[in-house]
């Protein structure tokens, strides 16, 4: 009786390194790991801290990638697919993301001051508190995107899409988003000072106690929009359509 408990033992002890093994195989397959920075560019990378200054990564697909804290300066990034990737306090300042595929990527806190990213896809990306100074984003889709507390000054987003995105607390002061989409964006607190929206969409755009000095709104769409609280000293609402718009004092325009 010892001797069959004694090899149904060893069986089981067999077994579970068996399926151990099988369980790490399935991990490596699904979850490659590259931890240096000498690694070529893959999915699920792993270039934490790396400095990839000025280098050509062209179409690299990246996507799902951990590039947190990365330096990519001056790097051209045109088209890399970035998707999932998490690029939190990365520096891509002056890097060239045009057309790069960046869904539901991570850039909270990173450095975008003077990028481009002319058509790139951002939507449902989280750039809370990321630095976007003289950033270029013309035609970028940032649909369902996380802006808070970013800061944007003189931006250019012209005909950029922010649909359903929340910009609370973001500074965009002197930001041109001439015939942006802002339907249904969460703009409460925003500071849009000197910022160029003629002929956005901000129909339904909650801009509760924004800063909207000397913004200019000529025939912007700001239909159900709500301004409650808003700072509006010498703002241009010349041709604006305000049908139903909920206005600083809290009363209702009249369609």
């Amino acid at each position: 009786m010892a001797i069959i408990n004694l090899m149904i033992m060893r069986n089981l002890i067999a077994l579970w390194h068996l399926l151990l093994s099988i369980f790490f195989i399935y991990l490596l397959g699904v979850y490659p790991i590259h931890a240096a920075c000498n690694d070529p560019p893959a999915p699920r990378v792993i270039w934490i801290d790396c400095d990839k200054r000025n280098l050509d990564l062209k179409g690299a697909q990246l996507e799902y990638a951990s590039l947190t804290r990365v330096d990519f300066s001056g790097a051209n990034l045109t088209e890399t697919n970035l998707v999932g990737a998490d690029l939190s306090f990365a520096k891509l300042n002056t890097a060239n993301l045009d057309g790069a595929r960046l869904s539901a990527a991570k850039l909270i806190g990173a450095d975008l001051r003077q990028a481009t990213l002319i058509a790139a896809n951002l939507d449902r990306v989280r750039l809370n508190r990321a630095e976007m100074a003289n950033a270029k984003l013309e035609r970028a889709n940032l649909q369902g995107a996380s802006l808070y507390d970013s800061k944007a000054k003189q931006a250019i987003f012209i005909s950029a899409v922010f649909d359903g995105a929340t910009l609370e607390q973001a500074d965009l002061s002197g930001a041109d988003l001439t015939n942006a989409s802002l339907r249904n964006t969460n703009l409460l607190q925003v500071n849009l000072e000197d910022a160029l929206l003629i002929k956005a969409n901000l129909e339904k755009a909650k801009l509760e106690r924004a800063l909207l000095s000397r913004a200019n709104f000529n025939m912007a769409n700001l239909n159900a929009a709500t301004l409650a609280g808003a700072d509006i000293n010498s703002t241009n609402f010349d041709q604006a359509r305000l049908d139903n718009t909920i206005w600083i004092d809290r009363r209702r325009c009249k369609p």
